[in-house]
């Protein structure tokens, strides 16, 4: 094989890791900086890593504990120097790769990571722990290159070899002869035998050394001219586009899990299995699992071998209890708007909404007739409003300065979510909600006992018939997207004609 000799590296890893995009790029370039710095001096090869070592037992078992019950990925970099002399000058060619691979920790207890940690292993590895010795056991499954993570990416590195000192001939590229196996061990062995001013690309056939070397020159040039034709050629990934075709799929089955109470159950609950979640929910164990993985995938659950528990996100988003919860929000998407989407088409060519459609009934009045239809409905649009504007009051509130106004009117307020932020943020103003009277009738139930109550009233009514309130400002929040142009400009002047001068 190969005969080597291992040269530790004098660069010094400090490199400012929040300057590169990627872990891997901070691996390539770490190795890269390593390679040249022995290069420099011995003319030889050599690799870095990105995982660090503890610097004492007890960032040992923080860097173990982050990693327990959880994938992360070890990412190694390698610079391969070509060194060659010319007029007594160093000249160097860098090629350089990254190999990962992700590796899956069991669950740990408290007691097994103090006893690897007084082991002693984990000090001297980086990641914190050793896969090819004690740490193998802390190890449930490896994706990828073993070697990688012990430390080196063997079977990567020689196939980059092969291309750099082993490139196929003209007429292999013709016939789209594949070049990505490890040729034989003697292989190696010609471009440990060579002597100079640095290695030669071996060839298979016999022949004197010129001739070798011509044959390299000219089959590593016609690599690289295919190489390049290939990239030009060939389009980008389209990685972004697949999200946008298929993300519907991901958001169903979000709204699908929100119908079913799944986040309610799991919040603040120890973890639980895929088959007392079903039986639960009323589902079946088989499709409540696969709903349950999708959710873990996008990282909404956590999944361990004790089950599935939220994540902080669920807990927080969308459990409906919640106080910022958008449970209501996604139920009103999941319920109509999801089906008005359906009719896009249908909207474009005839430029109108499609509530026709996606009620099967004529609508006439957009609110009575699509989201004010029973209570049900009423209280379903005005949790996801709340929702929405709990998220958004604070934004809405401090985007401009408005504390010199004293009062202000909220129109279409619906639950007075933004009145009272308006109010808290501003204790000299007055706010008024206002909206039509089965709103301001059910608004009660959304009003929790804040000190700045005092400051906000409720009056009911329809903007587009009814007076306005008086008041120095008015406040439109997620209103004029839901009319037409006529309506709007019919709603804007009479909000013009209310405003004080």
């Amino acid at each position: 094989g190969l005969r080597f000799e291992v040269v530790p590296s004098k660069f010094k890893e400090k490199l400012d890791k929040a300057s590169f995009a990627t872990p891997y790029g901070y691996a390539m370039e770490t190795a890269k900086q390593k390679a040249l710095e022995v290069a420099n001096r011995m003319h030889q090869t050599v690799g870095g890593l990105i995982l660090e070592k503890p610097v004492d037992k007890q960032d040992a078992y923080r860097m173990l504990s982050r990693l327990s019950g959880r994938e992360h990925s070890v990412f190694t970099g390698v610079a391969i120097v070509h060194c060659s002399s010319k007029d007594h000058q160093l000249h160097t060619r860098v090629s350089e790769f990254y190999e990962e691979t992700k590796v899956k920790f069991s669950e740990l207890s408290e007691e097994l990571l103090w006893e690897y940690v007084h082991s002693g292993e984990p000090m001297d590895k980086a990641g914190g722990y050793g896969i090819q010795a004690l740490g193998g056991m802390l190890v449930e499954s490896v994706h990828g290159d073993f070697l990688n993570v012990v430390g080196f990416p063997l079977n990567h590195f020689c196939k980059q070899l092969v291309k750099l000192y082993y490139p196929p001939r003209p007429e292999d590229l013709r016939r789209r002869v594949k070049h990505d196996s490890i040729p034989a061990a003697d292989t190696f062995e010609d471009l440990s035998d060579v002597e100079g001013g640095g290695p030669e690309p071996a060839q298979r056939d016999a022949g004197s050394r010129d001739e070798k070397a011509e044959a390299g020159e000219a089959g590593q040039a016609a690599a690289q001219a295919e190489c390049h034709r290939t990239q030009e050629t060939l389009p980008l990934f389209p990685t972004r586009l697949l999200e946008l075709i298929e993300g519907f799929m991901l958001s169903k089955a979000l709204f699908t899990a929100c119908k079913l109470k799944v986040f309610d159950l799991l919040k603040d609950e120890a973890p639980q299995k895929a088959m007392d979640i079903a039986s639960k929910v009323d589902a079946s164990a088989y499709g409540t699992e696969r709903l349950l993985d999708i959710c873990a995938a996008m990282g909404l659950l956590e999944k361990t071998e004790q089950g599935y528990s939220n994540t902080e996100t669920a807990n927080v988003y969308l459990a409906s209890d919640g106080e910022y919860s958008l449970h209501g929000f996604i139920m009103h998407n999941n319920d109509l708007t999801w089906n008005l989407f359906t009719y896009l088409e249908f909207a474009i060519q005839e430029g109108t909404n499609q509530h026709h459609r996606a009620l099967g009934k004529k609508v006439e009045d957009l609110f009575q007739d699509a989201y004010y239809q029973s209570p049900e409905t009423r209280l379903r649009f005005m949790r996801a409003m709340h929702s929405m504007m709990k998220l958004t009051a604070c934004q809405v509130a401090t985007a401009f300065n408005l504390s010199h106004f004293s009062s202000a009117c909220d129109v279409g307020g619906c639950t007075g979510a933004l009145a009272r932020e308006l109010a808290r943020e501003y204790p000299r103003m007055q706010v008024t909600v206002f909206d039509l009277p089965d709103i301001i009738e059910l608004a009660a139930h959304f009003q929790p006992p804040r000190p700045q109550a005092v400051q906000i009233h409720f009056a009911a009514g329809d903007f587009f018939r009814d007076p306005l309130p008086s008041a120095e400002l008015y406040v439109l929040c997620r209103i004029l997207h839901d009319w037409p142009d006529d309506k709007v400009h019919k709603l804007l002047s009479r909000v013009a004609e209310s405003c004080k001068p």
